[in-house]
């Protein structure tokens, strides 16, 4: 099987070294000197990785026989591709490649079909299955393990607990308009506290200002009586 392992990037330097993109979870085993790689377009490679180092967070590959910028700019954009055994495994257990992920089903604990995993999406701070439902429609599931709670692969399915509203619309529709109506009530409540309130307030308001004018008044009054 051919995975797309990297993309190459712009040109580092005046050597004949590459920017890389990379898109594997295990760069040194893919992209390690003396690994020899299909490209597309195909009449790029095969490219062969001469050396590789990291700069400035990026990693940096130069290529058997690329010796210059010129050489390295032309091959800007193109992709990196690796063959990789189909029944390959990562060291870590919990850990998958894409391909084994993608078109497996995906049901709740209840054994209820959610859909089929088309694409796994890499974000910076999680990954997300992309699955597709009967419908057509499409949903995010995140890949964690409060929601994603079992991966078979024997059986070809992956369970999940999602959250309310992360599958159902309806749920999430109904959760808005609760919320929205619970607003609307606690402020309907609020204004006829606020209105009671208020009238009490102006009321005492009104009262401690004659109350404090009269005794004023009254103050003033007996000092000028006296």
């Amino acid at each position: 099987m051919q995975l797309v392992v990297a993309r190459i990037g712009r040109a580092h330097g005046i050597k004949g070294e590459v920017t890389v993109e990379v898109r594997t979870d295990e760069p040194e085993v893919r992209l390690a000197p003396g690994a020899v790689l299909a490209t597309d377009p195909a009449s790029a490679g095969p490219l062969t990785i001469e050396t590789g180092r990291v700069h400035s967070g990026r990693l940096l590959l130069r290529f058997a026989g690329v010796r210059d910028r010129n050489a390295a700019e032309a091959l800007r954009n193109t992709l990196l591709i690796a063959d990789v055994d189909p029944d390959e495994r990562p060291e870590e257990p919990d850990e998958y490649y894409d391909h084994q992920l993608v078109d497996l089903d995906v049901v709740l604990a209840d054994g209820t079909e959610v859909g089929r995993i088309t694409e796994v999406s890499h974000l910076p701070y999680q990954d997300l299955f992309v699955v597709e439902r009967a419908d057509g429609t499409e949903v995010l599931i995140p890949f964690v393990e409060e929601i994603v709670t079992e991966v078979d692969l024997d059986a070809q399915r992956v369970v999940i607990v999602p959250p309310p509203g992360l599958i159902d619309d309806r749920a999430v529709i109904a959760t808005a308009r609760e919320a929205e109506a619970g607003r609307a009530g606690t402020g309907h409540g609020t204004a006829a506290d606020g209105a009671a309130g208020g009238t009490a307030a102006d009321g005492g308001a009104r009262g401690d200002g004659p109350g404090r004018d009269a005794g004023d008044v009254r103050a003033a009054g007996d000092g000028d009586d006296r």
